[in-house]
């Protein structure tokens, strides 16, 4: 069966059960992963039309803005009795968002002027959609309620063939209730909406160490998640505190001051594949170049199934598409910053704060800075401050001349302009270098890399520069070990052709792990491959590391911090520290390669109540 007969028949839901009851455990060669000689991807084979660099400003999402509490009340009030503490987190602040299609415009060169079909999210009451969203600005100790109304056309009726009109919104990383986690099962389709309530509090209500800063929200449906993230449903939460105030004027002697406002910026890096006619493809294997098509379907035939009339309306593309997907990885060659091909921003000689995302699908970046002529690497302002490691602020600041950026990472950093003259161009660099494939690194550097954006800085500061950079931030919790009571070890690997952990296809059917609410565990990340990697994500707690193949990770280094996500390379081992807290219900783990996820890299855990856990208990006394 094929993923477009998945979409018309609505079957997807069904798929990872379906595959798992017939699935048994092969020792699958490593040379499943490698394509026919001769092979050649369509993002080598029928690269996107060209584009000018730098032609274009970045665009700037808006801020998310609030409604009245009255206007949920149409079609139904909100259910208090559908979330876990809400009358204890009760919300303060209300809001609405709408999922729709719409053209955006990635470029202004043709042919992407005339806009390019996407999914989105409207920002309050009205207004147009854009992609990435609306970005939320949230304080700690506000709680909210969003709702979300899916306003895209039923299957088949859209202009995003390659996506599923259901979806899941899933807040990365946010210590949220399971029924508002935007888990991939709770999917709600055309003419729906779903009620999320963010609580906006710590782990554990500890305040000291568990703040979290930079988040995202992205499309999680079960089976869609990466075409459905492709077609435009990513967006960014920050969180806020009395630390971390979003006020570089900031009168508390505490406060960080880091540069705020309009010198605070999200950057979300998309890599995207187009058509000869500007539209967004999720297509890895055509990789010849367009052809024409009949303007008039033969008599009986089927526009969506008859690949030679696949270009016809009410699709509206202009090449023939492949019947086949890929579940290696998926790769665009056109990589977008907050959805604008390449874009340029202006900016001022003084510090900005940058939040960069990778919202994949299944991309891996190695950032650095360069300027212009043979020794730009070199130039002394090309490094980064380091804020934060998966959008969780660091205790100190680390000075990095670069960074690497796996699906799902946030690193917040800092650049201080200052350091160049006006009128000079700083270019964003990536140096790593993918598998053609898609599923993972291939082990090298680009000499010269891709320029993703350019910053012109100006000649003249509008005002001087109140912001700072803090040299300490958040302290760590504390890791007691005899608090774990429970460990577990995942592996996750290739098998009969799908992506599975502990040798299983992923099953919303079953439970792989029952938590104990208010408890600690130690769990092992294990990567069953050679060749592949697998940024690994676990939702609702952050963990601490312990160990890299069997090594500790020691204080200073970058990977000594909270995280949400193992960055698990070929033939690593992983053991972190974590604690799971507050609620109970269901959340999961997967590969964020979305593209593995998808083809049932993912595991569901559950959180119960004392006494009622399973796993290998710890002997402490040993």
């Amino acid at each position: 069966m094929k993923r477009r007969d998945l979409l018309k028949m609505g079957l997807a839901g069904s798929l990872s059960a379906a595959a798992t009851a017939g699935h048994s455990r092969v020792n699958f060669p490593q040379s499943g992963l490698v394509f026919p000689d001769g092979f050649t991807p369509s993002h080598v084979g029928r690269p996107s039309p060209p584009t000018t660099p730098f032609k274009v400003p970045l665009f700037r999402m808006p801020v998310a803005e609030p409604v009245s509490e009255a206007d949920l009340n149409h079609p139904l009030p909100p259910d208090p009795l559908a979330h876990q503490r809400y009358d204890e987190l009760r919300p303060q602040k209300f809001y609405i968002e709408r999922i729709r299609e719409f053209k955006w415009q990635y470029h202004s060169d043709p042919p992407y002027n005339q806009g390019s079909w996407s999914w989105g999210f409207t920002n309050g009451r009205g207004g147009q959609a854009t992609t990435p969203g609306p970005t939320y600005h949230a304080k700690y100790g506000e709680p909210i309620l969003l709702r979300r109304f899916n306003k895209l056309r039923p299957v088949g009726a859209g202009h995003v063939p390659f996506a599923l009109p259901s979806v899941s919104i899933h807040l990365h990383n946010a210590h949220t209730a399971s029924e508002s986690d935007g888990i991939p099962t709770n999917f709600f389709n055309p003419g729906e909406f779903w009620d999320y309530h963010y609580g906006n509090f710590p782990a554990g209500f500890d305040y000291e160490h568990e703040i979290m800063s930079t988040l995202w929200y992205h499309d999680h449906r079960l089976d869609f998640t990466a075409p459905n993230v492709y077609a435009g449903l990513s967006g960014f939460y920050l969180l806020f505190d009395e630390l971390d105030s979003n006020n570089e004027n900031d009168k508390n002697p505490h406060a960080f001051r880091l540069p705020s406002g309009e010198y605070d910026i999200p950057l979300v890096l998309h890599d995207v594949q187009f058509d000869s006619g500007g539209q967004v493809v999720f297509d890895f294997f055509t990789n010849r170049s367009p052809e024409p098509t009949s303007s008039i379907f033969p008599s009986g035939s089927d526009p969506i199934e008859n690949p030679g009339n696949q270009s016809e309306s009410p699709l509206h593309r202009s090449y023939k598409g492949s019947p086949n997907f890929t579940v290696f990885g998926m790769l665009g060659d056109k990589i977008t910053v907050n959805r604008t091909i390449q874009p340029y921003l202006g900016v001022e000689a003084r510090k900005y704060r940058f939040r960069i995302l990778n919202g994949g699908p299944s991309r891996l970046y190695r950032l650095s800075l360069r300027t212009e002529g043979r020794n730009g690497d070199s130039h002394p302002g090309c490094k980064f401050y380091v804020l934060s490691n998966d959008g969780n602020l660091l205790e100190h600041p680390l000075e990095k001349q670069s960074f690497d950026l796996w699906v799902a990472n946030r690193v917040d950093v800092v650049i201080d302009f200052s350091a160049f003259k006006p009128g000079e161009k700083v270019y964003l660099v990536n140096r790593l270098e993918m598998r053609e494939d898609g599923a993972g690194p291939s082990g090298r550097e680009l000499d010269e890399g891709d320029l993703i954006m350019r910053f012109d800085v100006k000649s003249v500061l509008q005002t001087a520069d109140p912001s700072q950079i803090p040299d300490y931030m958040r302290p760590l919790p504390p890791i007691n070990l005899s608090e774990a009571r429970v460990k577990r070890t995942w592996v996750f690997d290739y098998d009969n052709g799908l992506w599975t952990v502990n040798g299983r296809l992923f099953n919303p059917n079953r439970i792989d792990a029952k938590i104990e609410k208010g408890s600690a565990e130690i769990w092992t990340i294990r990567n069953g491959g050679s060749s592949w990697a697998h940024p690994v994500h676990t939702h609702f707690e952050e963990f601490q590391i312990l160990e890299v193949n069997g090594k500790p990770v020691k204080p200073g280094n970058f990977l000594n911090s909270r995280k949400d996500i193992v960055e698990l390379g070929p033939n690593t081992e992983v053991t972190f520290f974590g604690r799971w807290r507050d609620f109970e219900g269901i959340h999961v783990m997967h590969c964020h390669n979305v593209v593995h996820e998808d083809h049932e890299m993912m595991i569901q855990w559950q959180m119960v109540p004392s006494g009622m856990g399973d796993g290998e208990e710890i002997d402490h006394d040993l």
